[in-house]
């Protein structure tokens, strides 16, 4: 312990005697030094307790005179006196801490408490009277003076005391403490002429439902009909009034509900919220709604309902009046409820009034242009303007008025940054179902003059062929293709139109001069329905004429492919080696192809695309080819694609050593490739062959080499079959590398 560490403990055993925390309580308790405690006195006598008296006062005048503000020494002083049975000595001092302050309630309070413990009940009154004359905004006292006079049971004092209370005009708990000391003296009449002044006082809408309320639970059913009527009609008929004495309707219709008086709260509700912006009764509308459901047909359920949603989309579109969406949504719930009225009957005075709110919900919507010149903005609210006119056409037979929305729908957009070919489109057709063309015409040409675009094109065109009007339709077709060139749906369509008027000449005229555009968005599909159109009308020669230029240009596998299938398909004869019947029967006479001709053009592509160095290609070239070879073909010649189709290894390359290695890339080696290019190795692949075949006692050859044997036959063939020598050093070398 000298070094300033713990000492160590030797025996960790429990210790006999164990001190639990009771123990250790008790003992901190018992060793606690006992408080000062004054000594008792006791008097024996008048002339000690005299003395005593003397000496408590002399202390009492000294504090305060030290402390003469404080209301808490001059209380002890007072009531110590009381104590004392001194009431005269106690009214003394407490009359001279008034003059200190006579604004302090407590001392007031303190004051009445004294004399009425000594019984002093005219000096409790004398006091209270002082008290509220001086202090009349202090409700307490108040509220102890009401108190003494109903204990002495002094009514008339009570009564009289609240009166003078009440010219002060206090708060309600004023007010509802009268008219309750009336209730329990059965002075309803009284009550209620207390709730009058009380409501003339302060003429608040809570003030007004508890006089109702009062009313009817007395029984005054008539009296308190007459009280939420005059209340109805001192708020009056303004906005701000109705929305302020809510709680008054609420309250009026609630008690026609309870007595069973339905009709009376269907019209109490009905005249508060006709009155009232939907925005501002939401809580009206859920009292309304409530009442529906557990008292209305479901005609009034349904009226209820949309009231609510008119209040949910109102708020919707006060927080962001942009929001398209929440326009399309309420814009349908007032074209259903103008639908619900028509189908139920209703007067013309009731529809036009749907059909107002109607168009003023699409006014609203409409007035809501969207910011800035961006066409996606405007996407969602162009079709505001296309619901309008639509409900102006179809609903309500307006056809002038839905003419002007399409019109103002037009001026509102700016055709010189981007327009809408669907609004241009339904303001033709709209003009096309009035049954007058030329303006339906001249909205068309206005628009492609404006603003041209290849939907508004299309649509124009798709009009003019619906009229069964050709020359016109060919007109908008050249200037759609003098508009943009380039686009080859617009010369297949134009050559289709063609073809379904069976002017075949124009037909090839219009697909040669799209062909020969120097330009063009997807080529590709122009010269299929070129060839197509050719196939259909049986034209082989030109199909094929097609196919070869087509090839001049691209050399796709996939126009090989088409070109060798194309060879042999059965073609329908061309139309000037048909008879008469042929034309009037139903099946058209085929001309057959010729198979020996598509292997000829897959032979064609393979070289093409093989002197391209295309092994990909050639692979599907190959695919196809065999596909059609087993179809078509002997089994000899789908062997013969077979062989032809490459094998799959590793690229081999030099590495810093000189050494060749496999590298990681995979390449596809063509046996008539390899020939051509390794003559030596491909011998050596030839004999290894036949080795695998010889060891495989007359087994089928491996299809992986099964290429190189075919190419190597083919080749024996055409130069000869070999010398004797050369072919025993072969077996030599192929009989070394077998062992």
């Amino acid at each position: 312990m000298q070094d300033g560490r713990a000492p160590r403990i030797k025996n960790r055993a429990p210790a006999a005697i164990q001190v639990t925390a009771e123990q250790l309580l008790r003992d901190a308790q018992e060793r606690q030094e006992s408080q000062f405690r004054a000594p008792k006195q006791r008097v024996e006598d008048y002339e000690e307790l005299h003395e005593y008296r003397g000496r408590k006062r002399e202390e009492f005048e000294k504090r305060i005179r030290q402390t003469r503000g404080s209301i808490k020494e001059w209380l002890q002083y007072a009531n110590w006196e009381a104590s004392q049975g001194e009431y005269a000595r106690s009214r003394s001092v407490f009359e001279r801490a008034l003059d200190v302050d006579p604004r302090s309630i407590q001392l007031w309070l303190s004051y009445t408490e004294m004399e009425l413990k000594g019984r002093n009940v005219q000096h409790s009154r004398n006091l209270f009277d002082r008290a509220v004359t001086l202090l009349p905004r202090v409700d307490q006292l108040w509220y102890k003076y009401v108190y003494l006079e109903e204990l002495l049971q002094n009514v008339p004092g009570a009564r009289q005391v609240f009166e003078r209370w009440m010219a002060w005009e206090p708060d309600d708990k004023a007010w509802q403490a009268y008219i309750k000391m009336e209730q329990r003296y059965n002075e309803s009449d009284r009550a209620s002429a207390i709730y009058e002044r009380w409501v003339a006082v302060r003429p608040e809408p809570r003030v007004w439902v508890k006089w109702g309320k009062f009313e009817e639970e007395r029984g005054r059913l008539d009296k308190a009909r007459e009280v939420f009527q005059t209340a109805v009609n001192f708020f009056g008929d303004s906005e701000e009034s109705i929305e302020k004495a809510q709680a008054i309707f609420n309250a009026f219709a609630k008690m026609e509900i309870r007595l069973k008086e339905y009709e009376r709260a269907r019209v109490i509700y009905k005249f508060a919220l006709s009155n009232l912006p939907r925005s501002k009764s939401a809580s009206l509308y859920a009292a309304y709604t409530k009442f529906e459901k557990q008292h209305g047909t479901k005609t009034t359920l349904e009226a209820t309902v949309l009231g609510k949603r008119r209040i949910q989309y109102e708020d919707e579109v006060a927080q962001d009046g942009r929001n398209y969406d929440v326009w399309f949504d309420y814009s349908r719930l007032e074209e259903g409820a103008l639908r619900d009225l028509r189908e139920e009957g209703a007067t013309v005075e009731e529809e036009e009034a749907a059909v107002s709110r109607v168009r003023e919900v699409y006014e609203r919507a409409v007035a809501q242009v969207p910011p800035g010149g961006e066409k996606r903005h405007w996407r969602r609210y162009i079709f505001l303007w296309l619901s309008y006119a639509l409900f102006e056409e179809l609903e309500t037979k307006d056809y002038a008025r839905a003419r002007q929305v399409y019109q103002t729908a037009i001026k509102l957009v700016p055709h010189k940054q981007f327009t809408f070919a669907k609004l241009w489109l339904l303001y033709a057709r709209f003009e096309i179902r009035r049954l007058d063309l030329p303006a339906a015409r001249k909205v068309l040409g206005t628009a492609i003059g404006m603003c041209p675009k290849e939907a508004l094109f299309k649509g124009y065109i798709q009009v003019e062929f619906d009229l069964r009007e050709f020359d016109r339709v060919r007109t908008l077709y050249e200037k759609y293709l003098q508009f943009d060139s380039s686009n080859s749906s617009a010369w297949i369509k134009y050559a289709e139109v063609e073809t379904q008027l069976e002017d075949f000449s124009r037909t090839r005229a219009i697909f040669e001069l799209g062909v020969a555009q120097p330009q063009l968005s997807m080529p590709e599909l122009l010269w299929k329905a070129y060839i197509d159109f050719e196939t259909e009308e049986g034209e082989r020669e030109k199909a094929r004429s097609l196919y070869e230029r087509l090839l001049a240009l691209s050399g796709h596998v996939k126009v090989w492919i088409s070109y060798a299938l194309f060879e042999a398909t059965p073609l329908p004869l061309p139309r000037s080696e048909r008879d008469e019947e042929d034309e009037e029967s139903e099946e058209t006479p085929m001309a057959p192809g010729d198979v020996d001709v598509a292997r000829r053009v897959f032979d064609r592509a393979y070289k093409d695309l093989k002197g391209k160095g295309l092994k990909a290609e050639r692979v599907v070239l190959l695919e196809s080819w065999k596909a059609f070879e087993e179809a078509h073909g002997a089994d000899s010649d789908v062997a013969k694609v077979q062989n032809m189709f490459p094998i799959v290894s590793r690229k081999r390359k030099e590495d810093e050593s000189g050494q060749v290695v496999e590298g990681l890339d995979w390449d596809m080696v063509f046996a008539d490739d390899e020939r051509e290019s390794n003559p030596t190795s491909f011998k050596f692949m030839q004999m290894a062959h036949e080795w695998s075949k010889r060891a495989k006692s007359g087994a089928a050859p491996s299809s992986v080499l099964a290429g190189f044997a075919s190419a190597t036959q083919t080749a024996t063939s055409q130069s000869g079959a070999p010398s004797a020598e050369s072919t025993a050093k072969d077996d030599d070398v192929a009989s070394s590398d077998g062992e």
